[in-house]
């Protein structure tokens, strides 16, 4: 178990540097100039040269690729002095020459071109956002989708299995962020008189008279949204596992000794049919935190896919590179954790 534990971090932090490598290069090709965009278009060109030595900005691209990955890393080459150890918040580990030694830090994500605030506590004002999105999502599709599915097996053929099954169809094939303009117009725009629901709204919101207040209602729209792809897949998912175990001979032998059917598919059928959607559905979390993105920005909703698509439009490379390394690591925890769950679970699972 160490040995797999210790082989997939390896995994995980090459992952890790191929994502930055990959971000750091298609920044380079993006129109604009931060630092024109800092300055303002009627600076003089010692203020953006100034910017620009500020920023790191002036260095030959190598240098700044292999500054950044020494900032993010965990283990870094930094000043002796106590003040530049102090600023990453490490320990020094091994002294290189007189100035300069091995550190072991917090991965530093640098600063925003644009607050001037650390990139880290910036993503993590809005992971809580992005965090009850996806969990709400995950809820929603996992409960709507697993009642939905048993449905449709229990009527095979039918209309209503039909119904589901070309629904289900749809809410696959439908972009999300297509879906996400659809819900927020008819329910949050044209219908919200009967619905109650805002086009955009925050998990928090302050009252003048009443404060900071919990606001779940504008967390349902979003939510649907983001959670419409899910349960189209759970629904089928479902249905089909289902359909397998009601035709095992332990559901006949089941029903021949004069079980009723609630207690037959209950107790029997649905028990073992949801092993496989358990399984499916434990590892879409991190895949709902990236896929939340363009669902934020439609709903303008405060969470990391906000902040990221806003920064892209600014040329804040910092933040940019932040969230993706940041959502890049979340899959490789969870991918690991749910690994060794299944290790634990299920005993035929061998790790390897």
């Amino acid at each position: 178990m160490l040995g797999f534990i210790l082989s997939r971090l390896w995994q995980g932090v090459l992952v890790l540097v191929g994502v930055a490598l990959t971000v750091f290069f298609l920044f380079q090709v993006l129109p604009g100039d931060p630092v024109a965009l800092l300055a303002g278009q009627r600076s003089d060109a010692a203020t953006r040269a100034a910017i620009a030595a500020d920023l790191g900005l002036d260095q030959p691209l190598p240098a700044q690729l292999a500054g950044y990955l020494n900032d993010v890393s965990p283990l870094g080459v930094h000043p002796r002095d106590s003040a530049g150890v102090a600023k990453y918040g490490g320990v020094q580990l091994l002294p290189l020459g007189s100035e300069k030694a091995l550190v072991l830090k917090t991965p530093y994500l640098r600063r925003s071109f644009q607050s001037n605030k650390e990139v880290l506590s910036i993503l993590l004002d809005h992971f809580t956002g992005t965090l009850w999105l996806a969990v709400a999502a995950m809820l929603l599709a996992a409960v709507l989708g697993i009642v939905l599915g048993i449905v449709a097996a229990l009527k095979p053929h039918s209309w209503l299995d039909r119904t589901l099954l070309s629904t289900s169809v749809l809410g696959i094939s439908v972009p999300s962020f297509v879906a996400a303009i659809l819900i927020a117009m008819t329910f949050g725009f044209y219908w919200s008189n009967w619905t109650g629901l805002n086009l955009t709204g925050q998990l928090y919101e302050t009252d003048a008279f009443s404060g900071r207040h919990l606001t779940l209602k504008n967390l349902l729209l979003p939510a649907f949204a983001l959670g419409i792809r899910p349960l189209a897949v759970i629904v089928q998912l479902t249905r089909s596992s289902m359909l397998e175990v009601m035709s095992q001979d332990y559901i006949r032998t089941a029903r021949a000794k004069g079980l009723s059917s609630y207690r037959t598919v209950m107790g029997h059928a649905v028990k073992n049919a949801l092993n496989p959607v358990i399984t499916a559905v434990s590892g879409w979390l991190a895949s709902l935190m990236a896929g939340a993105f363009f669902i934020e920005y439609i709903f303008n909703w405060k969470g990391l896919g906000t902040v990221t698509l806003r920064a892209v439009e600014n040329l804040d490379f910092p933040i940019v590179m932040g969230a993706t390394i940041f959502i890049a690591a979340l899959f490789v925890v969870v991918n690991i954790v749910v690994d060794v769950l299944y290790a634990l679970l299920d005993p035929r699972v061998k790790l390897g």
